[in-house]
């Protein structure tokens, strides 16, 4: 009776260990969607690379180098030495059957999430989910890994933002964007025109200055908060 417990609970912290390693393995195929599938400046990456970069950099031997288009092979020298059961059989014997790897892209659909996105010159597919399965081979003559099929699957996503200014002059241009007119949202400019014959009535009523439409001050700080 003690035997198959002494087998199945290094058994089980193997398992562990691929669970861990495909959690990390999904943010890495996350992160590289994101770098890779929202930029010109990087070109596009498939998920049959992505795969192949995953199992050679997550679920080969430790050591294994970084380099561009390495794969990993079926031979023990390419594989974790952890993950083998007691027969010395190994828990992923063929890297492309037992794991893989995919990125997709998704689109802003909130209405006035993608309004402000439009308007603001803002990408509307930054939602990036990486998503990495691996398949586990069961243990012959251990019950009941030897009909367990156990599969361990773990997705990542990041919602990412790539705007950036080149100044207190782009902030401005891009909250006061003129293409938002059309739509209705935020016309400062008839806002503009509107409130100016009110601006001195509301000075002699409220003691202070009007409110500015339209008025922008991306790199304002309050008095109160330098001192």
């Amino acid at each position: 009776m003690l035997i198959p417990l002494l087998l199945s609970v290094p058994l089980l912290g193997k398992y562990m260990d691929l669970a861990q390693t495909t959690t990390s393995a999904s943010r890495y195929t996350a992160f590289e969607g994101m770098v890779h599938h929202s930029s010109s400046l990087h070109p596009w990456k498939s998920d049959s690379a992505l795969a192949d970069e995953v199992r050679r950099r997550f679920f080969s031997n430790s050591n294994a180098p970084i380099k561009t288009h390495d794969v990993a092979g079926d031979f023990n020298a390419h594989r974790n030495t952890l993950w083998f059961d007691h027969r010395s059989q190994a828990l992923l014997p063929v890297f492309t059957n037992n794991i893989g790897a995919s990125s997709q892209r998704n689109s802003l659909d909130q209405p006035m999430g993608a309004l402000h996105a439009s308007g603001m010159g803002l990408s509307r597919s930054n939602l990036n989910t990486g998503m990495v399965r691996v398949r586990i081979a069961d243990v012959e003559g251990l019950a009941p890994f030897d009909t367990l099929g156990l599969t361990i699957q773990r997705t990542t996503t990041i919602l990412a933002d790539p705007w950036s200014a080149s100044g207190s002059a782009a902030v401005r241009a891009a909250i006061r964007n003129d293409a938002w007119n059309p739509a209705g949202h935020l016309p400062y400019r008839p806002l503009q025109t509107l409130v100016a014959p009110l601006k001195p009535f509301v000075a002699v009523l409220e003691g202070a200055n009007p409110p500015d439409i339209g008025r922008v001050d991306p790199d304002f700080v309050p008095a109160d908060r330098i001192r």
